[in-house]
C-alpha cells in the first residue's frame, strides 16, 4: 500500500509517468537500462499470463491453440479499439471476479487457527529454495510493472490535485484487496495441495488437484479465477510496458489516442501480446516454470524500481511540498532494504552451496 500510494502521489502531483520522471531525473542511459530489464521481465510476465489462460481452459477441455488466440484477439481489441473509460470499467468489473478465490479457500475447509498462528508468526528458513520462492512471492505482489502502470494510468485518466485523496484511498484499498486475494489463494492451495503432498507441473493441474480435497466447485472456481486473472493481466502487463517505453523515449502514449496519434504505443502493446502468446504456444513450453520465473525476475528488478521511486518522491524539485514524511520514508526505505538484501542472500547461499 505504501508503494502504491507513492506512485499515485507522483502521478497526481507531477502529471507525469514514472518512466518519464526517471528519464528527466536520471538521464537516458539509466532509463534505457531499466527499460531493457523491464521489457524482458514483462515478456516473461505476458507469456505467464497467456499460460494461465491456456492452463485454466484446458481444465474444461479447450486446447491452448484455441484459447490463447482468442485471448489475444480479446485483449488486442479491448485496448486498441476501446477508450480509457471503457477499458477501466471492464477491468474494474473483472477485478470483482477475484472473490471466487475467497470462496474457493473456504470450500477447502482449512485449519483456521493454524493459519492465524502462521500469519502472525511465519516460519522463515534460510534455505535457497525458500528464499527464491519468497523473492518470487514479493515479485508477484509488488510487481515493477504495476508501479509503471499505476502512475501512467493516473496521468492518462487526468486525475487532478484536488482529487488526490480519492485516488490515494483507491490505491490503498486496491492494495489491501489484492493482498487479501493473494492470502486466500495461498490458503486454498496450502489446505489442499501442500497438506496432501501433491506435486503439480501446471497451474491447470493445481486447480484439478484441489478437487479431491475441496470438492468439484472449489476446483472450478479456482480455474475460473485463474482465467479471469490471466486475461486481466495479459492486457495490463503489455499496456504497462507500452506506457513505460514510450514515456522513456518521449513518445505519445494513451489508450484514448488513435493508431495514427500513438503508433509506437500501440505497436509495443501488440508486439508484447504477440510475443508473449507465441512463447505460450511453443509446444514444449514449460508453462508453470515460465509463470514462476517471470515473478522471480519481478522480485529481482523491484529493489531498483523502488530505489528510483524513493529518490524521485523525496526530491523537492520534482514533488515540491508533497515529498514523503519521515515515517513514510522509514517504512519505505526499510522495505527497499529488505528487498535488496533478499537477492544478495540468495546469491551468497547459491555460491556457497
Amino acid at each position: 500500500a505504501i508503494v502504491q500510494e507513492m506512485g499515485t502521489r507522483m502521478g497526481v502531483m507531477t502529471g507525469k509517468g514514472l518512466a518519464d520522471l526517471v528519464r528527466e531525473r536520471f538521464g537516458v542511459r539509466i532509463t534505457l537500462g531499466v527499460m531493457g530489464i523491464l521489457v524482458l521481465a514483462n515478456l516473461a510476465n505476458t507469456a505467464s499470463e497467456f499460460a494461465g489462460v491456456a492452463a485454466s481452459l484446458e481444465i474444461f477441455g479447450v486446447s491452448r491453440y484455441l484459447s490463447v488466440p482468442l485471448a489475444v484477439a480479446l485483449v488486442s481489441w479491448l485496448v486498441v479499439k476501446g477508450t480509457y473509460r471503457i477499458v477501466e470499467r471492464i477491468f474494474l468489473g473483472a477485478s470483482l471476479f477475484y472473490t471466487v478465490y475467497i470462496i474457493s479457500a473456504f470450500l477447502a475447509h482449512p485449519p483456521w487457527p493454524e493459519i492465524a498462528r502462521q500469519t502472525i508468526q511465519p516460519t522463515v528458513r534460510l534455505e535457497r529454495d525458500y528464499l527464491l520462492m519468497l523473492i518470487t512471492l514479493v515479485g508477484t505482489t509488488i510487481a515493477p510493472w504495476m508501479q509503471f502502470y499505476l502512475q501512467s494510468s493516473i496521468v492518462d485518466k487526468g486525475v487532478r490535485v484536488k482529487q488526490y485523496r480519492y485516488a490515494r484511498l483507491d490505491a490503498i484499498f486496491g492494495s489491501l484487496v489484492a493482498t487479501a486475494v493473494a492470502f486466500f489463494i495461498i490458503v486454498s492451495c496450502g489446505a489442499t495441495l501442500y497438506a496432501h503432498g501433491v506435486r503439480v507441473e501446471t497451474a491447470g493441474q493445481a486447480a484439478m488437484a484441489i478437487r479431491p480435497f475441496a470438492g468439484r466447485y472449489a476446483s472450478l472456481l479456482f480455474a475460473l479465477g485463474l482465467l479471469n486473472a490471466s486475461i486481466f493481466s495479459a492486457a495490463i502487463v503489455p499496456l504497462s510496458t507500452a506506457y513505460a517505453v514510450c514515456e522513456s523515449l518521449g513518445w505519445e502514449t494513451g489508450v484514448d489516442r488513435s493508431l495514427k496519434e500513438a503508433p509506437s504505443f500501440f505497436a509495443i502493446y501488440l508486439g508484447m501480446v504477440a510475443v508473449g502468446a507465441a512463447l505460450t504456444l511453443w509446444p514444449k513450453a514449460p508453462l508453470l516454470k515460465i509463470m514462476v520465473l517471470s515473478q522471480t525476475l519481478n522480485g529481482i528488478l523491484l529493489p531498483l524500481v523502488l530505489f528510483l521511486m524513493l529518490k524521485l518522491i523525496n526530491d523537492r524539485d520534482v514533488m515540491g511540498p508533497y515529498v514523503n514524511s519521515r515515517w513514510t520514508n522509514v517504512l519505505a526505505w526499510g522495505t527497499a532494504l529488505v528487498l535488496i538484501l533478499l537477492p544478495l542472500v540468495l546469491l551468497f547461499m547459491s555460491l556457497i552451496s
